[in-house]
C-alpha cells in the first residue's frame, strides 16, 4: 500500500515563503489590492504587480489569495458572522475548500491570512482529489468542534466533477455516523453557486463566494487559530 503523502508544502517553499520577502510580500499585496479597487482585472493586475516585485508563480499565488479591494473587504466584512452567533445555526461548507485549507496547516504548509481576514492555502487539486496522511485528522479536528460551538445540522459540498468525490463523501458519511454528527454530503456540479444563493450561513475562503454569500463565518481561520498552533501562517 502506497504511502500517504502530506498536503501543499514544495520543496522550495521555506525559501520561496521565508521571512526576508515578507515585506515584499506586504507591499506587493497594498498594490495589488489598489489595483482591483480601481477595477483592473484580476489576472492583469497580477501580472503587473508581480513583474514589479519579481514574484515567482507560488509567490504571485500567494499574493493573489492574501489580496482584495477596500471594498471587497469591506463588504464581506459587513455579512461575516462571529462564533458567538453560530450555535443552532444550519451551515453550508464548501467541502474541498474547507478540508484542503486543514489538511495543509496540519501538513506544515504555508497559509497566508488574506486581507478579508481568511486563512488560504496555495494547494491545488488539479481535478483529482487525494486522500493525504492528515486527511481523518482534519475531519475529526473540524467535527469535534462544530459539536462544541453547537452548530448544525451541517451541510457538506463536494464537486461532483473533481475525481475521488464520491469516495470522500463516503467516508465523511461513515465518519459522521460514528460520532452521531448531523452532516449531510453532497456531490454538486458547483458548490460556488450552491454557497453563493443559499440562505444558511456560508463556509469558504473563495472570494467569488464571499462577495455573494448573504452570510458567512470563517470557520478554517477559527479552528487553526484555536487548535492548531504549529501552523505556518503568513501574516503581511
Amino acid at each position: 500500500m502506497a504511502k500517504l503523502r502530506n498536503r501543499g508544502k514544495q520543496s522550495n517553499d521555506d525559501q520561496y515563503f521565508a521571512p526576508t520577502w515578507h515585506p515584499t510580500f506586504r507591499d506587493a499585496a497594498d498594490d495589488l489590492g489598489h489595483l482591483l479597487g480601481r477595477g483592473y482585472a484580476p489576472h492583469s493586475a497580477l501580472q503587473l504587480v508581480g513583474n514589479r516585485y519579481r514574484l515567482n508563480k507560488r509567490q504571485r499565488n500567494a499574493i493573489f489569495r492574501i489580496s482584495a479591494s477596500p471594498q471587497s473587504i469591506a463588504q464581506r466584512r459587513a455579512r461575516e458572522w462571529s462564533s458567538a452567533q453560530v450555535a443552532g445555526q444550519a451551515i453550508d461548507i464548501d467541502g474541498f475548500n474547507l478540508l484542503i485549507l486543514l489538511e495543509s496547516a496540519l501538513s506544515g504548509a504555508y497559509l497566508f491570512r488574506g486581507r478579508d481576514g481568511t486563512y488560504r492555502d496555495i494547494s491545488s487539486v488539479h481535478g483529482s482529489y487525494k486522500r493525504v496522511q492528515k486527511t481523518e485528522a482534519a475531519i475529526l479536528l473540524l467535527g469535534r468542534l462544530l459539536s462544541e460551538w453547537g452548530v448544525g445540522p451541517v451541510h457538506w459540498y463536494l464537486d461532483q466533477p473533481i475525481s475521488n468525490s464520491g469516495r470522500l463523501k463516503s467516508r465523511l458519511r461513515e465518519l459522521s455516523e460514528e460520532a452521531n454528527w448531523d452532516w449531510r454530503v453532497d456531490l454538486v456540479y458547483s458548490p460556488d453557486k450552491v454557497l453563493a444563493e443559499s440562505e444558511n450561513l456560508a463556509v469558504s475562503t473563495d472570494a467569488w463566494i464571499l462577495d455573494r454569500a448573504a452570510r458567512w463565518w470563517n470557520l478554517g481561520a477559527l479552528i487553526i487559530n484555536r487548535a492548531i498552533p504549529e501552523a505556518q501562517l503568513i501574516a503581511v
